[in-house]
């Protein structure tokens, strides 16, 4: 069993930044890839930014070029860094990671941004 912890999440005015972490722990003997997901109120829960274990990553367009995100195999952990927000980015935010073949959440984490 993988455990993810999220941190970061806030209210923010348009314009503003902020940090999501995830630690991931517990069974973890080759974690894939790692990402982050979001879900506005009314939408269907997509893709923000994945980071493979080489460190290839991909991003939604509407993030591209304003949100960054890395990891550290070394302690498991993924975070986003999300610059210029946009009130459009209010949504709760999911951490994702990969092991052997199992994907796994953590609890979310809220993300609002003011307009």
């Amino acid at each position: 069993q993988v455990q993810l912890v999220e941190s970061g999440g806030g209210l923010v005015q348009a314009g503003g930044s902020l940090r999501l972490s995830c630690a991931a722990s517990g069974s973890i003997f080759s974690i894939n890839h790692m990402g982050w997901y979001r879900q506005a109120p009314g939408k269907q829960r997509e893709l923000v930014a994945i980071i493979t274990s080489g460190g290839s990553t991909n991003y939604a367009d509407s993030v591209k070029g304003r949100f960054t995100i890395s990891r550290d195999n070394a302690k498991n952990t993924v975070d986003l860094q999300m610059n210029s927000l946009k009130p459009e980015d209010t949504a709760v935010y999911y951490c994702n990671v990969g092991v052997l073949g199992f994907q796994y959440w953590g609890q979310g984490t809220q993300v609002t941004v003011s307009s």
